[in-house]
């Protein structure tokens, strides 16, 4: 049974704001509320950077039901690995069980910034497959010596461990990362352009990695990006804060006002482009469609960049998720 979830844009909006969109989507259906994690946003006009983990344990305490989740949350550079452990441990107690630990291997706009290279992608992954232990072993309740190449733990251990194990779900955008998330994480997450480059460059080889190690349950989350506008006006506006996700450069800069700039000298019509513009909840439901029907992915992530939020989780909540819920059945 496909679960749904609701992505609370930290980029996008302030924590105290996204803390009511959670409550809102628990009521209007959202089986699930996740939360990017962000220290810079993409632009520095209209935008937002508040501390997921904070939030995550102020949702907690206002929610009974939805899971709660990272989309994504870095343990790699200005988190020490032993941090994501005890932070995790401690929402998962909070929240009674519902957390899902979603990680990525970071960005610059997040790292440089508090005085961090940011390495090419090999090095990144030597880091995470070490992140991965430790997180692991801290969970597991070990009192953990640990001397890697990139982390150092001394007697480190979790007095508020979880009481149960934490899903770990991995971010990929290709073949290599969606292997090294089906040998050393629980599930992967996945954003879908087009439903079937994704199963072909990443979703069969995650799964061939978790059946070679022996995970017969590999864990699917699978999202995509949609403007809700009734214009490309609208839209441009409803995208104010995510515009500099889309400028060059964005991996390696570390000032939003840099990829602000990048961002308002491209045509505007390149930018939409890369988006998938809907305008009421018929086209929401075919936009989404494919995640249910193609993908075959556990949780389906509705990330919606809108002018209204509240009357965009309310649509969705009475419009949108009973037929989707109705095409997965």
């Amino acid at each position: 049974m496909v679960k749904f979830a609701w992505l609370c844009s930290h980029e996008s909006y302030q924590p105290e704001e996204l803390v009511e969109q959670a409550v809102l989507a628990e009521q209007a259906g959202f089986d699930t509320v996740l939360g990017s994690d962000h220290f810079h946003p993409w632009v520095d006009d209209v935008s937002a950077a508040g501390f997921v983990w904070s939030w995550l344990g102020s949702v907690a305490a206002r929610t009974e039901r939805v899971e709660l989740g990272t989309s994504v949350t870095c343990p790699l550079f200005h988190y020490h690995p032993g941090l994501i452990a005890q932070a995790s441990a401690t929402v998962q107690r909070l929240s009674g069980g519902r957390l899902l630990l979603g990680l990525g291997s970071g960005e610059a706009i997040n790292e440089t910034p508090l005085g961090w290279e940011f390495p090419g992608y090999g090095e990144r992954m030597g880091r995470m497959r070490e992140a991965l232990e430790i997180i692991r072993r801290l969970h597991a309740g070990e009192k953990l010596d640990h001397d890697g190449e990139y982390y150092r733990t001394t007697t480190a251990r979790l007095y508020s461990p979880p009481t149960a194990p934490v899903p770990t779900l991995l971010a990929a955008g290709g073949p290599k990362s969606a292997a090294f998330a089906g040998t050393h994480a629980d599930g992967l997450i996945t954003s879908v352009k087009n439903p079937q480059d994704t199963l072909t460059k990443v979703i069969e080889p995650f799964r061939a990695a978790a059946a070679e190690r022996g995970n017969d349950n590999p864990r699917i989350l699978a999202t995509r990006w949609t403007v809700l506008a009734g214009d490309d006006d609208e839209a441009w506006r409803a995208l104010g804060p995510m515009r500099g996700l889309r400028a060059p450069g964005r991996l390696e800069a570390a000032d939003p006002a840099v990829l602000r700039e990048r961002a308002d000298a491209m045509d505007r019509a390149e930018v939409l482009g890369s988006y998938t513009l809907v305008a009421d909840a018929d086209e929401l439901v075919e936009a989404y469609r494919p995640l249910v029907e193609e993908v075959d992915a556990e949780w389906v992530s509705i990330q919606v960049a809108s002018n209204d939020p509240v009357a965009a989780i309310k649509l969705i909540g009475e419009s949108v998720l009973p037929r989707l819920r109705e095409l997965a059945s």
